[in-house]
């Protein structure tokens, strides 16, 4: 039986059609709830649910909104709210549960357009050949020896085999660390050197990958083959000690290992492979809306960002050469 908030009949209503209609995942209802949550406990303080939401006025939605830009919160944080609550009450107009939405109208603070981090390609090389480094340099320093003497192969080299393709397809097919995480054999089609990626929404869309991606990851599943039984369609691209898929957080914790290794600031993120993927195919001359595509974004006007980031880099150039800047 739902308790809290879920114990709305309003607010199950709403969780259905996210996850029938609009085809939500778990993390974004998650995120809906929690901002129902915080209105709820704004509006009726310790009343339980179910809720009269046709006493959720204007004066209501603004204050909300204010509570938070006053106690300092991102501005991505309450522009979020304000989404997820005019959301909630446009679904309540639909079924006829209220005749005004509180938030219509209403608007967010501005967020400040922050320039993504983007790597330049003779960085993305060091950190890509970072892996392999490492463990030839622990094979050299007689690293590789576990308790007792016992060596510690064939899983060392799998490892740093398996992050360098990690590596590759990140920056390769500029996926998220997530959609990495949960590629499987099945995704991968490397006589068309392509691979699946399952995106936002549960979207999904081929990637191509490049020549030093699919050598990386024909090393990492050649080795894997003889570790484990065969792979099935299911089965992870990329595996733990277990044999089991790799988290988004492993990924991410490997990633902050191999940064310093290569020179670079441990503050990058797996994402930044992404920004650099697509800031350096539009510098090479390609389209918006083939990098959207790859990308996965929905709309165009986030892929614009990256031609600002161009911009900047064509600016920066001109200002250190020209003799006139």
């Amino acid at each position: 039986m739902p308790m809290g908030i879920e114990a709305d009949s309003a607010v199950a209503g709403f969780v259905r059609y996210l996850e029938g209609e609009r085809n939500a995942s778990a993390h974004t209802v998650a995120g809906y709830l929690q901002d129902l949550r915080q209105f709820a406990a704004f509006v009726w303080e310790e009343a339980q649910p179910p809720y009269d939401w046709t006493t959720a006025d204007r004066f209501h939605a603004r204050r909300f909104l204010m509570v938070f830009q006053k106690s300092g919160s991102a501005p991505a944080t309450t522009g979020r709210k304000l989404a997820s609550l005019r959301s909630f009450f446009r679904h309540l107009e639909r079924e006829q549960r209220v005749s005004v939405n509180p938030f219509t109208g209403l608007h967010g603070p501005k967020k400040p357009r922050d320039l993504p981090d983007v790597l330049a390609v003779d960085e993305i090389d060091r950190l890509i050949a970072v892996p392999m480094l490492v463990y030839e340099r622990e094979c050299k320093t007689g690293r590789m020896a576990g308790p007792g003497g016992r060596s510690k192969e064939p899983f060392t080299r799998y490892f740093a085999l398996r992050d360098r393709a990690i590596l590759e397809v990140l920056y390769s097919t500029g996926a998220r660390v997530s959609e990495v995480a949960g590629m499987t054999h099945g995704d991968l089609d490397a006589g068309a050197g392509v691979v699946l990626v399952r995106g936002k929404g549960k979207k999904e869309r081929l990637c191509p990958l490049g020549e030093p991606a699919l050598a990386g990851l024909r090393d990492a599943l050649d080795l894997a083959g003889s570790i484990w039984d065969a792979a099935g369609k299911g089965t992870p691209l990329f595996r733990n000690k277990d044999g089991a898929g790799l988290t988004t957080r492993s990924i991410e914790r490997m990633m902050k290992v191999m940064l310093p290794e290569a020179g670079l600031s441990a503050e990058f993120s797996p994402h930044a492979l992404r920004h650099s993927f697509a800031t350096h195919l539009l510098d090479a001359g390609a389209d918006l809306r083939s990098v959207q595509e790859l990308l996965g974004h929905a709309s165009l006007s986030t892929t614009q960002i990256y031609t600002h980031v161009s911009i900047e880099r064509l600016k920066k150039v001109y200002q250190d050469a020209h003799p006139r800047a």
